[in-house]
């Protein structure tokens, strides 16, 4: 295979990681970390695309990367228009709805825009973004929500679901396109979808308080309470925004997002962490077992990725309550630099169409 390089960006709330992947193998990979006092001076995310953008630059740089090498530069994509899964070439439609949040401000959105900036100044290279957030392949029957001034969306870590599902399909010889499963993504926020021959067709808003908590999101409340605080006028519209998303789950149980230090404390036996903890299993378990009943009972595997897939505690818990659906398969951890190079490799290989934003 002809030499590809390629380089990566994916933009979180305090961090910068680049990768660059010379076909499939990786080269070289950073996590810039900015400080809070690096970012407050800009009032909205896409005020620090400039500064991020020279970050990545000067790294390059001092590594000895040349840019003028690249062939393909893909970010992570952020809050657009709800679209299918796939590759997209970074546009004009596109950079604008990154640049003013469709869906909302996030961090994701500077992946785009710096990898289009990046791109336009090497000759031949090429900008992508690869299954954003947004990713939609719900049923139709899966938007109502129960009332019509509502209706249901797909917010999920759509990337490594779809890396993971790929990958577990190449374990076992097959192709993902002809397999049902269910991923459950364990991190920051939790996503579990019910993947049907290559869409997902049913998820959880991981974003927006939907599904089980998380270490700092608060999943799906008891609606008549929210509400009721809404106006009791205790707490703002922000403030309610960040108890659904932020400072909910382990957040607000025990003033830390960080799941290991829950799990080290549930091993020592702290009660409250052993409870906590469980609830959070116990709710990933039944999720699953709800898109266990959107693939109609056909499941060929059931799947659990991501950071908290680490916990043995957590994964057996899980295991126990719906090991009776499908075999259970464990992959631990996520690489969404790597997700992503692979994503336009596929492209640039022919393996794969890249789709137009519109």
């Amino acid at each position: 295979m002809e030499d590809i390089r390629i380089l990566a960006i994916n933009p979180g709330s305090t961090s910068t990681k680049i990768a660059v992947y010379n076909n499939t193998k990786s080269a070289f990979l950073k996590n810039i970390k900015h400080s809070a006092q690096d970012l407050k001076n800009f009032k909205h995310i896409t005020d620090q695309y400039e500064f991020r953008k020279k970050f990545i630059l000067d790294e390059l740089k001092d590594t000895g990367i040349d840019i003028m090498s690249l062939n393909a530069v893909i970010g992570r994509g952020g809050l657009v228009k709800p679209i299918k899964s796939g590759v997209y070439e970074v546009n004009q439609s596109m950079l604008e709805d990154l640049k003013r949040g469709h869906l909302g401000e996030h961090a994701s959105n500077l992946g785009g825009l710096i990898a289009h900036d990046i791109a336009l100044s090497i000759p031949l290279a090429r900008a992508f973004i690869a299954d954003p957030v947004v990713v939609d392949e719900l049923l139709d029957v899966a938007r109502v929500a129960g009332h019509p001034l509502f209706e249901r969306r797909s917010v999920f870590h759509a990337l490594n679901q779809k890396a993971i599902g790929r990958l577990h399909a190449e374990s076992t010889d097959r192709e993902y396109n002809d397999l049902n499963l269910i991923i459950a993504h364990l991190g920051g926020g939790i996503s579990v979808g019910a993947h049907k021959k290559g869409k997902v067709i049913d998820v959880n808003n991981a974003l927006d308080g939907e599904g089980p908590f998380s270490p700092e999101r608060s999943g799906t409340l008891p609606a008549g309470s929210l509400a009721r605080i809404c106006f009791d006028g205790r707490y703002s519209f922000d403030a309610v925004k960040t108890i659904i998303t932020g400072q909910g789950g382990y957040m607000a149980y025990f003033n830390t997002n960080d799941a290991y230090e829950i799990e080290l404390s549930a091993k020592d036996g702290d009660p409250k962490a052993i409870l906590i903890q469980n609830a959070m299993s116990y709710q990933i378990g039944k999720e699953i077992g709800a898109m266990a009943a959107v693939l109609k009972g056909k499941v060929d595997a059931v799947i659990l990725t991501g950071g908290m897939a680490h916990n043995p505690m957590l994964v057996s818990y899980v295991k126990d309550m719906v090991s009776h659906i499908g075999p259970v398969v464990v992959y631990p951890g996520e690489d969404e630099m790597k997700a992503l190079a692979m994503n336009v490799l596929m492209v640039l290989t022919g393996k794969m169409k890249v789709r137009e934003y519109k």
